[in-house]
């Protein structure tokens, strides 16, 4: 392992002063002449940086993390010191950069190994999205500056209890009192609550129940630190059990003015302009387990037998994966397009939610699919579709389900309908 390790970061640290000078300037995606698929030599050689780390650190211990629900802290520092986490920050800050279609490409990678594990390791990314798009000067020195000096984790602060993907009916309230707020209240399903450093909070803001949601709420950094907030038990899930998901608990939390991101109510729109900009790395994520599965029961097929035959010589079998090669390269080019708009500066709204709900059910049809081939060892635990099968079910749910998703979607078909 630290032969692994020594290798891949000689590797990364002559990536890292490439793609300074090359991936977030002229990079192959933002490319004016034209539809191009071809990645720079400089995205290729770190795609396959994070394609070596996932297959070399990462799958080999996925299973012990499965079992255990032990946090990965050892994965994310090595992963911290390669840097591939992170990646989003902008270079004034530490960061390389790198755009929406290279950190997808990245996510893919990292999720073949383990979306456990890269779970935790996006939830940065979406902790950080809000300050990143909202948040002054200041705020991105402090809080996206110390995550470039350390291996640190932070998270994002929205569902409820009683309030998922109907944000408008969160119930955590922030109360401002001379020149400071005091939050009170309860949030669940926090991916990272337990190790975070800081929270981005989403709490209502203005007392009075009617008033619309884009001036309702306010967005606030957090330090995880501070006094009356209390950290829940850790979650044991379906899947990813990598990942740290806790309940996280405000009471008469005192936050400085200086946090507040943006202005006071608007905290709304950041929140959900964060996931235009982070639901195409949710799908890279889905499109990684995806081809995993097809990988894995691509390999067995060729090697079991039945009835004189391997069983990918058997049409029923083969047109399965023929079905889930379909699906993954549709669920991949969907992800690419949602991430060039970004890209292109321009509102990806409705290539997001297509991108991340097309690739959330392609990666459950194959993980499903592959149990199948699989057969009866399918489901059994000493082999590692069973796994990809309980990973792969939230990503029709967290994020906006996948109902959440058709439902942006139509509104945004038939808005631009009606504007023709």
């Amino acid at each position: 392992m630290a032969s692994v390790i020594s290798q891949l970061s000689r590797r990364s640290s002559r990536l890292a002063g490439l793609c300074v000078r090359s991936l977030s300037t002229s990079s192959s995606c933002q490319s004016s002449a034209g539809v191009s698929f071809q990645l720079s030599e400089e995205q290729e050689e770190y795609q396959q940086l994070a394609r070596k780390f996932a297959r070399e650190v990462i799958i080999p211990v996925a299973p012990h993390h499965d079992k255990t629900g032990e946090y990965p802290w050892e994965v994310i520092k090595k992963a911290w010191e390669l840097g591939l986490i992170n990646t989003h920050i902008g270079m004034e800050y530490g960061g390389l950069g790198f755009n929406t279609f290279e950190n997808c490409m990245i996510t893919e990678e990292l999720a073949y190994g383990c979306t456990g594990i890269q779970t935790a390791i996006e939830a940065n990314s979406l902790g950080q999205m809000p300050v990143i798009i909202a948040g002054n000067d200041a705020q991105k020195k402090k809080y996206l500056g110390r995550m470039m000096e350390q291996p640190l984790m932070c998270a994002y602060c929205v569902t409820e209890p009683g309030a998922g993907s109907d944000v408008s009916g969160l119930k955590t309230r922030a109360e401002k009192k001379g020149n400071e707020w005091v939050i009170n209240g309860s949030k669940m399903w926090i991916t990272n609550g337990g190790v975070a450093n800081w929270y981005f909070v989403l709490a209502r803001t203005d007392p009075d129940p009617k008033a619309p949601s884009g001036k309702a709420f306010t967005g606030f950094i957090v330090d995880a630190d501070t006094p009356g907030i209390t950290r829940g038990r850790k979650e044991i899930n379906m899947g990813q059990r990598a990942s740290d998901t806790r309940g996280i608990t405000f009471e008469d939390v005192v936050v400085p003015a200086e946090n507040v991101l943006g202005t006071e109510g608007i905290g709304f729109k950041i929140a959900m302009g964060a996931f235009d900009k982070t639901r195409p790395p949710v799908a890279a994520g889905a499109v990684g387990l995806a081809q995993r599965a097809m990988d894995e029961a691509t390999k067995y097929s060729m090697e079991r037998k039945t009835f004189g035959k391997f069983i990918c010589e058997h049409q029923g079998v083969s047109f399965i994966l023929a079905d889930m090669a379909i699906g993954i390269e549709a669920s991949r080019l969907a992800m690419y397009k949602s991430a060039w708009e970004i890209d292109q500066g321009r509102r990806n709204t409705y290539y997001a939610s297509i991108a991340k709900c097309l690739a959330g059910d392609v990666a459950n049809k194959c993980a499903t699919d592959a149990v199948q081939i699989f057969g009866g060892n399918g489901f059994n635990t000493d082999y590692p579709v069973e796994k990809l099968m309980r990973d792969a079910k939230i990503y029709q749910i967290y994020e906006g389900t996948a109902q959440i998703q058709r439902l942006i979607i139509s509104r945004e078909l038939l808005t631009k309908a009606k504007q023709q």
